[in-house]
């Protein structure tokens, strides 16, 4: 009790300073990642999935704004720094699954929300994900792996079913054909073609 007493959470409690900690650590997490899905953008790989077009969007008026504020402007955006602070704002409607990243911009979107019946929640059930049908969610070459290892995994079950087992069948057969439909969205928007190669191997 005396080693655990600290962590109370009271005014000035390690209990709130270390989810202090831990937020901050997450924030700045967050920002790098949007940075780095930026400078994808840039260099022509693009986000897939239902949100990718928002996200896409999002990342064209960034580019657009540093555009106008060229050097010689003004309010010259000069820095890596100036950019982040742009994204700030999105990079706080971050939240990371395993196989996709959600952007949490809009609640009375999340389809996690509407399923579990708390559509006022302040953040998304990303373990409740449906990121194939979540109208913020995006794929990124990331989570290539992650989407490659269920086709393989959901290919080989598929293969020890008897032929009396159809609703198995049909259940596993539709969420192989899921995961394939994520694997070629998350291909055709990067320019890397060993992924096409890597894709065949699954199907």
């Amino acid at each position: 009790m005396a080693t655990t007493e600290g962590y109370a959470s009271r005014p000035g409690g390690a209990q709130a300073e270390l989810l202090a900690e831990v937020n901050k650590h997450e924030a700045e997490h967050n920002l790098e990642l949007v940075w780095a899905e930026f400078r994808n953008y840039q260099q022509g790989i693009m986000p897939a999935g239902p949100g990718a077009r928002e996200l896409t969007e999002f990342f064209a008026h960034v580019d657009g704004k540093l555009a106008a504020d060229a050097p010689g402007a003004p309010k010259a955006q000069a820095s890596d720094r100036d950019v982040l602070n742009l994204m700030t704002k999105r990079a706080r409607t971050l939240h990371l699954g395993t196989a996709n990243y959600c952007w949490f911009t809009d609640p009375s979107r999340a389809l996690c929300l509407r399923l579990a019946g708390t559509p006022a929640a302040d953040k998304p059930l990303i373990g409740m994900c449906d990121s194939a049908r979540r109208p913020q969610a995006t794929h990124h070459p990331c989570h290539r792996p992650v989407w490659a290892e269920h086709a393989a995994n959901t290919r080989r079950f598929l293969g020890q079913l008897g032929p009396a087992r159809k609703t198995e069948k049909a259940r596993l057969r539709a969420d192989h054909d899921r995961a394939l439909r994520v694997l070629d969205a998350i291909d055709a928007a990067s320019p890397d073609t060993d992924h096409q190669e890597q894709h065949a191997d699954h199907t």
